[in-house]
């Protein structure tokens, strides 16, 4: 083997070493992962992109937007969807491996507080929302309500949805030890739907007759008073990507903010960019 077919080689096997979860993949694929919120849209795209383009092979996925953006970080995904923005800490250590978060925004949404139909509380303040998540209230009587305990269902930690509830409602307080955490916005609302005392929060695409919406600080959740800037817990919902989206990723991005998959985005419950 002479000197220049061994540099080739050594070149192709340090190829492989460094993108090992993409040597070999077709041009054509596609792997989305994280967001439970971003869920829908991303599949409903998915399916939208694949059947007017049959080359396409789009894989899409759930496990919460810490885990779209680990994915990123990891290589196992092309785009990694996330209900929050990227932390500070995920941003530096992707840095630190050579990885450039770049945020994608394909969505409005609004975080609805949420109650089984049966219950007769219709409004609450944040301040009292945060009061029901610390446990200094456990009553739905002081609330207006009947006398029954509020069963507090909440999202996990690694939920962008968590993080942005803790943020906009929490300030940080504590979340009281006995609330349920769940995995996705669907378990939430099953659970709000099956227990009359409970209380949650999902995206506002989850919002059914199955669960009641609650007015916060005197307004309901809604696309006027999100993009109004009314609701007091409204957020924008992405679609990460390692530096500007490229190749497939770029193609279905492009896609997803087309007035097609803008309209897709509505269909899904919840609220286009403009």
């Amino acid at each position: 083997m002479n000197n220049l077919t061994r540099i080739l080689v050594v070149a192709a096997l340090m190829t492989l070493v460094i993108f090992p979860a993409f040597a070999g993949k077709n041009a054509n694929s596609l792997t989305i992962a994280g967001s439970t919120t971003v869920l829908p849209i991303a599949q409903s795209c998915a399916e939208a992109y694949m059947n007017a383009h049959p080359e396409a092979d789009i894989s899409v996925r759930g496990g919460g937007s810490s885990v779209g953006i680990a994915n990123i970080m990891a290589g196992t995904a092309d785009i990694g969807d996330a209900s929050r923005h990227a932390k500070t800490k995920e941003i530096v250590q992707a840095r630190s491996q050579g990885i450039n978060l770049v945020e994608n925004v394909v969505a409005n949404d609004a975080i609805a507080i949420v109650v089984n139909p049966s219950n007769g509380v219709n409004a609450l303040t944040i301040e009292q929302v945060q009061g029901i998540y610390s446990g200094s209230i456990s009553n739905w009587k002081d609330l207006g309500g009947a006398s029954k305990p509020i069963v507090i269902v909440s999202r996990d930690v690694s939920s962008g949805t968590f993080e942005v509830f803790n943020e906009k409602v929490m300030s940080d307080a504590q979340v009281v030890d006995s609330a349920l955490m769940l995995a996705s916005n669907n378990a939430v609302a099953t659970t709000i739907k099956d227990t009359p005392g409970a209380i949650g929060y999902v995206g506002i695409g989850y919002l059914t007759s199955s669960v009641k919406g609650l007015k916060i600080n005197g307004v309901m959740p809604s696309k006027e008073t999100v993009l109004n800037k009314q609701y007091p817990i409204a957020r924008t919902l992405h679609m990460y990507t390692n530096g500007r989206p490229r190749g497939m990723a770029k193609k279905y991005i492009d896609f997803v903010l087309s007035a097609e998959g803008q309209k897709l985005v509505e269909e899904n419950g919840f609220i286009g960019l403009q």
